[in-house]
């Protein structure tokens, strides 16, 4: 088995070091990651403490500058539980968002067509003055509901303050429905308890790790990445199903190349296995669990030989990897994965991972699943939020029910004018997400910004987003500007300051600010009371026995946990907040919402003729889309290529390095060609691509043109009916040598 350092090599990262072709890897300002960015007559160098805001982990760290005030290099905080002083590649490559010169500069309002990327620059006054007529205006005709906003940052936590104050709480994060949602709502269904973010897995001391989908290693959340490594170390047996050969699998014991869309078969067939055999535990599914003689009965049909026939994964394998979770129990985890929005039955599809933890009696246990607590801060006085007469909901009477956030396609599809609904959305914030190709079914998307009265894009890039927006504001980088203390759930509270390291560059402001004048504009300065952000978070500090200047020095404060209560005691008695007060093997939600109580295996559309599945991931160097420009990452991966198996390629007469356009099932080819890579870490009836690339937008220098786009291949969306899920792994795609001449491509 290779050692941590083989694994992903980032133990270095804390000391300034990239272990990644440092040689190749250049600053903007022309230096590499291998160098000493200090001389060693410069004096001592001036850091400030941030957390980073290029994916949702948010490590904090620290940002270096010389002696001439430029920002030259970000670290990991030793004290970050998130982190522990490591950051990964995209971390260490934050400081490009900095001098990126395709960066939003100052506030635009649009003159042309939506779409057509021509606007003209204006005051920040002009601009929430413009904003502000046209929200009042939605709300005189339409009401304040019928404005939403989408959000995916840290900054976004101030509009979604504005947006509640104006009287809507029509407020999405697309990470929902395009993302986690079914692992939540499943494991709300089950243990009466969400996953959470960071997850609550206890992969440090865990003795099996089994990710399903999970591709630890390429997505990089940093502090599961360095446990899995410790793990490793450690001997813990890695499972991995993935029909992709990628770098978790190479480290694992078991590797399961599995056809996808079965893998709900082969979960259903491991409980039949651990049920049967009596590898279960006992005594905690006495206890603890609801269901199970039910649950029992409904699995006998799924047998390993039954499996074969629908998976193509051989008995014995699923015999020995399901014997290995045994042996490892309680300390095993069926991973939740984070991406899983794949076929439309991803809730049933989390809620057996969750059926098979319980069994394994790894929730609430060392080395499974912890209880986490988050640090407590007090909100800064404030009237009460004016009650909304409507919420999306409203667009989707009794659907979504279990659904615990706001469904950002649900926003998308209720804002195209429909006879059956007293409101449409009229406006759109979008802060921080490029819904172009974060939404799947882009032609929905495009449908329903047309029919927006106002849409309003915050960001530090142009976008294909920003190109239909009627105002733009340009934000400052998270190494620019203060945020919110970060608050993540983990084993001990703690929080984590994000400070300037330098003035903002060009106009552009910090969503605090933005927020904060818009709201002034509209009459509602009494939601945001605190003179600057800095007297805000002095004094939140202050009612928790800190300071802004003590967070200043030491940029990451833990605290003692109020109860010893990480891993449940031997014999505990507890009661879950389900409505039985059990584990819910047999779940009463679902059964109540007219949904199969046990989850069962239904069969998924093959491909036509011709065409393979289309599979996505992320690659370690970029957070999908968000950092496809970043002159620093840039360098590590300019483009993506798409993987097709040596079989595929021969049948084609396709080369390795050959461009191709992809053509999907209903006849969208990719704007731009792609790369062919043909390898045999793919199955022969999938091809796969990082997501993130073929950006349309010319003013994105470095990321225009290169690769294609998975997204506008996304037509088919297989809905999950339990929670509004996105799945967009039902979509297949051809090849095509040449890009078709003579008629329209559709879009």
């Amino acid at each position: 088995m290779s050692n941590r350092r083989e694994f992903i090599k980032i133990s270095s990262l804390g000391a300034g070091g990239l272990a990644l072709a440092a040689n190749t890897f250049s600053w903007s300002r022309g230096m590499s990651f291998a160098q000493d960015i200090f001389d060693d007559k410069a004096e001592e160098p001036i850091r400030t403490p941030t957390y980073c805001e290029l994916c949702f982990w948010k490590c904090a760290g620290w940002v270096y500058k010389d002696d001439i005030g430029d920002i030259r290099k970000i670290t990991g905080n030793d004290d970050d539980p998130h982190c522990n002083g490591r950051f990964c590649p995209r971390g260490t490559g934050g400081v490009g968002m900095y001098y990126d010169k395709d960066r939003l500069r100052r506030p635009l309002i649009r003159t042309g067509e939506k779409g057509e990327q021509t606007f003209r620059e204006a005051s920040w006054d002009e601009a929430f003055d413009y904003i502000a007529k046209k929200m009042n205006k939605i709300a005189e005709e339409h009401g304040p509901e019928c404005i939403a906003l989408f959000t995916h940052g840290s900054g976004g936590k101030f509009f979604s303050t504005l947006l509640k104050a104006f009287g809507s709480t029509n407020i999405a994060a697309p990470s929902f429905a395009q993302c986690r949602g079914p692992r939540e709502v499943g494991f709300l269904a089950t243990f009466g308890e969400l996953v959470l973010s960071p997850e609550r897995t206890d992969i440090r001391d865990t003795k099996c790790l089994v990710l399903i989908g999970s591709h630890l290693g390429e997505n990089m959340h940093n502090g599961q990445v360095q446990e899995m490594s410790d793990a490793i170390d450690k001997g813990a047996t890695i499972i991995t199903v993935d029909p992709r050969y990628s770098i978790a699998a190479g480290k694992s014991k078991y590797w399961l190349p599995i056809k996808p869309s079965t893998d709900l078969a082969l979960l259903l067939t491991w409980i039949n296995l651990i049920i049967q055999n009596e590898w279960y535990d006992k005594d905690y599914v006495e206890k603890y669990t609801y269901g199970f003689d039910v649950l029992k009965e409904t699995v006998k049909p799924y047998t390993p030989e039954w499996a074969y026939g629908i998976t193509g994964l051989k008995p014995d394998m699923i015999y020995d990897t399901a014997k290995a979770m045994h042996d490892a129990a309680p300390a095993v985890i069926i991973h939740p994965g984070r991406h899983v929005t794949w076929y439309g039955d991803d809730t049933q599809r989390s809620r057996a991972i969750a059926i098979l933890n319980a069994i394994l009696g790894s929730w609430g246990r060392r080395g499974g699943f912890y209880y986490p607590e988050v640090a407590s801060l007090p909100d800064y006085p404030h009237p009460p939020f004016p009650e909304p007469k409507r919420t999306w909901r409203d667009a989707f009477p009794g659907k979504f029910n279990l659904a615990n956030e706001v469904l950002s396609t649900g926003i998308c599809e209720a804002t195209i004018p429909n006879t059956a609904r007293d409101c449409s959305f009229k406006g759109w914030f979008v802060y921080g997400t490029n819904l172009i190709k974060t939404l799947p079914n882009r032609k929905q998307t495009l449908e329903a910004i047309q029919s927006l009265d106002l849409l309003v894009a915050i960001d530090t890039m142009p976008m294909e987003i920003t190109g239909y927006a009627d105002v733009i504001l340009p934000e400052c980088t998270y190494l620019e500007r203060y945020d919110l203390l970060r608050t993540s759930p983990h084993r001990e509270p703690n929080i984590a300051l994000r400070m300037p390291a330098a003035k903002p560059k060009y106009d552009t402001k910090p969503a605090w600010w933005m927020a904060k004048k818009l709201a002034s504009k509209l009459g509602l300065d009494e939601y945001f009371a605190w003179n600057d952000i800095e007297k805000l978070l002095d004094w939140q500090l202050k009612q928790i026995g800190s300071s802004l200047d003590e967070m200043k020095r030491i940029g990451v404060k833990k605290f003692p946990r109020k109860y010893d209560d990480l891993y449940f005691w031997p014999n505990q008695d507890f009661v879950f907040n389900t409505n039985s007060g059990k584990i819910e093997l047999y779940s009463t939600d679902m059964e109540n919402e007219g949904f199969d109580p046990i989850p069962k295996y239904t069969p998924h559309p093959e491909p036509p003729e011709g065409y393979y599945r289309l599979i996505y991931g992320r690659a370690p160097m970029h957070t999908f889309s968000r950092t496809i420009n970043n002159p620093n990452l840039v360098d590590l991966m300019a483009e993506n290529s798409v993987w097709i198996n040596p079989k595929v390629t021969k049948i084609w007469g396709l080369k390795n390095g050959q461009e191709i356009y992809l053509q999907n099932q209903d006849g969208v080819v990719s704007e731009f060609p792609i790369k062919v890579r043909a390898t045999e870490r793919i199955r022969w009836d999938s091809v796969y691509i990082v997501h993130g690339f073929g950006h349309s937008n010319k003013k994105l220098t470095r990321a225009f043109g290169k690769g294609a786009s998975d997204s506008e291949l996304i037509t088919n969306v297989m809905m999950d009916p339990v929670m509004g899920g996105t799945g967009m792994r039902g979509n297949f795609v051809t090849f095509l040598t040449e890009k078709p001449i003579g008629e329209e491509v559709k879009s």
